[in-house]
Order: C-alpha cells, then structure tokens, then sequence
C-alpha cells in the first residue's frame, strides 16, 4: 500500500512517500519558496526551480514526479491509497488520527487562532491533496494528540476556571516525534513501563516526560513559545516582562509576540539561530555565544530534573531532531553534573554516536542516554496506515 505524507507548511511542502507495512520511504523531497517568484523542488535526486504559485502547483510537479515512467515508483495515481497530513493543533477535540472530512477541516480552521502559522497552511496541503488526490482517502495527524494524556496537575494552569472551560490549557507541540523516539527507546529496552525523557532540539525545541509510553508532560504549552530556549523564541519568561513592554515601552500585544517568537531566544542571546554559528563562536572566545549555550543547556538541565521528580527516576534520556541528533557540545553540555541523578555521557561516543547506535551512555551512567533519529514522516505514514487497515 503507498501512502504519501505531507507537511506543509506556509510557503513549502514536505513530502514523503512510503510503501505500507514495510515503511520503506520510495520518495523524500521538500518544495519550498512556494508563492515567490522562483521556487525549488526537490524529489529523491531530482532537482528543478521553477516558479510554484500555490501548493497546487508543487503536488502537481510531485504527481509528476512520481508517475514518470523513468522512475518506476507508481504507474497510476490511484495507487495511493491514503495521504496522512501533518496538523500542528488539534485542541482538545482531535486526541487520535482522524479521517479527514468537511466537519474536521472546520473544526482546524476554527483552530487557527492557537496556530496561526501552522494549521492554515496544513489546511491548505488537505484541500489541495483531495483535489489531486481524489480516490486516496485523507488523515489528519495531529501534532497535540500524544499530549492530550498528560494529567491534568499538570495541562491545568492556576487561573479562574472560566478560562479552563473555554480551552486554556496546556497542549504541549512536536507529539508525534516524542511520540516515534519514545517509541524506539522502550524498543531498546523491551518494556513499556518505562520512564523517559525525550528531548526534541531543533530551532524549535522541547522535552516531554513520557511515563509507561504516554505523555506526562511536557515544556510547551498553550502555545509553542513556552519552556526550553529556542531559535528565536524566548521560552520561559516572567509574564510581568510582557505587561511592562506593553504598558511602560508602549508596544502592541503583536509587537511583543513577534518580539517574543521570532526575535528572542539564541537569536537575542548570540545574534544568531544557527547553533553551528554560535558553537563556532564561542570556540573562538566569544563571550555572548559561550552564555547562549549555557543558558540554552541551563533551560535543559532544569527541566530534566523537574521531569525526573515528577516521575520518580528516569530510565532513559534522548535526544533528537537537528541539534539533540547532531551537536555533540549541546549534549555534553546539557548533562554535565547529573551524575546525582544517574546521568554520565561517555564524551567518545558523544562525539560519534552513529558509531554506537546512538548510545552515548557513559560506563557509570544507571540511566540510558541515546541520540535517536526522529522520524515524524514514518511515525504518520505508520498511524494512517492503522487507521485506514
């Protein structure tokens, strides 16, 4: 069974087609620069820019892509059978993979407003799949569902409970990688009954305390801007900075978000969001990208030991997406002096985790601690594929 997985976003679309149960991907690819004047396409080691005025247009050059003779990958377009569509906010209605359906793409439009730059465009990839798609049947996977577990002691915030009924809660983001690494750590340790910690760092980034395989909690919240240091978002931050912004320093409401979302964070600490830019800065003696770290593992380590509490131990500790996959200085960093609570890193295998299947547990370590690739594409194709069996 084929099943193509799509994420779009405002102005690209990654996509990746995946031959069912096997879960062997046939297609990986990512069109982006949709709407501006050229575009870029890329498919396997097929290259192009060309102009993509709208999401229409690159799914189109994908269909082509995949039909061409020359790469033997489908010989019709109904062989797909399904299209699993990423969505960043489901709320408190969607805890599950769902068929897509007038009544669904409602609910995430009304969605909008707690991800405004997110479910948009994932509507827009839905509506244009099933124009082009037109007997594959549509699934939506919602990037909340994992979370809608956590207790409430810990979705719930401590305001006037009129605010709770109408919705205002913790939702926690990145579910369905936390939920694919967590997933392939209690593979490793052939138990479900497990206590993790599963760290997602990429530009945006957070960590969730998974406890028997579901999420317990995790550092963002109501909105994606909460918990660890990012890219460009502040995490954590004292509310009363917002008010002072507002009402002393005269800015807007949407003056402070955009403050807080895109210009904050390592971006505001260092002068950059490239991690690999400011880790070169700091070897060469720069003072501001050397406390960007710190405070970037600093937030790490705080939550790890929250995260620990609350679940009463920790059998394992991962790291994924670009920077927990790939920056050996971010790990290293953001373990050092957890031996208290059974953490130790081996620095050689840190330095090349591939090496070792990811295990980069040290000798003395009573915890695990694995670099575990994500794959949220698989993760998506894998729960259409049970949904529609």
């Amino acid at each position: 069974m084929k099943i193509l997985v799509l994420n779009s976003g405002s102005s690209s679309l990654k996509f990746q087609l995946f031959d069912m149960p096997s879960g062997k991907a046939l297609v990986k690819g990512l069109a982006e620069r949709i709407g501006e004047k050229t575009g870029k396409f890329k498919a396997n080691d097929f290259v192009v820019e060309k102009a993509l005025p709208s999401h229409k247009e690159a799914l189109e050059l994908l269909t082509e892509y995949l039909l061409n003779p020359d790469h033997n990958i489908i010989a019709y377009k109904d062989e797909i059978a399904a299209v699993g569509h990423r969505v960043v906010h489901g709320g408190n209605t969607f805890v599950q993979p769902t068929l897509i359906n007038d009544e669904v793409k409602a609910k995430i439009k009304e969605l909008f407003s707690l991800a405004p730059l997110h479910n948009p465009a994932n509507l827009v990839g839905i509506e244009t799949a099933e124009q082009i798609f037109t007997k594959a049947r549509q699934v939506a996977i919602f990037d909340t569902a994992f979370h809608q577990s956590i207790p409430v002691v810990n979705h719930k915030y401590a305001i006037p409970e009129e605010f709770y009924q109408k919705d205002i809660r913790k939702y926690g983001f990145h579910g369905i990688s936390h939920q694919y690494v967590s997933r392939e750590a209690n593979k490793r340790l052939n138990s479900e009954n497990t206590k993790l910690i599963t760290l997602h760092l990429g530009n945006g980034a957070s960590a969730t305390a998974v406890l028997n395989g579901k999420s317990f909690d995790t550092t963002m919240g109501f909105g994606p801007m909460n918990g660890l240091i990012m890219g460009t978002r502040s995490g954590d931050i004292d509310q009363s900075i917002i008010f002072y912004m507002m009402d002393k320093m005269g800015y807007t409401a949407a003056e402070v978000q955009n403050i807080l979302n895109k210009k904050s964070g390592m971006m505001a600490l260092a002068g950059s969001n490239d991690l690999r830019d400011i880790e070169t800065a700091a070897a060469n003696g720069d003072k501001k990208a050397r406390l960007a770290l710190d405070m970037y593992a600093g937030a790490i380590k705080k939550y790890i030991g929250n995260f620990t509490a609350q679940m009463n131990g920790l059998d394992a500790l991962i790291f994924t997406a670009g920077i927990g996959e790939n920056s050996n200085v971010v790990r290293r960093l953001a373990t050092q002096s957890l031996e208290f609570l059974g953490i130790q890193v081996d620095e050689e295998k840190n330095k090349n985790p591939q090496a070792f299947n990811g295990d980069i547990t040290g000798e003395n370590s009573s915890v695990k601690v694995w670099v575990i690739p994500t794959n949220e594409e698989q993760e998506i194709a894998m729960q259409t594929f049970q949904l529609i069996q």
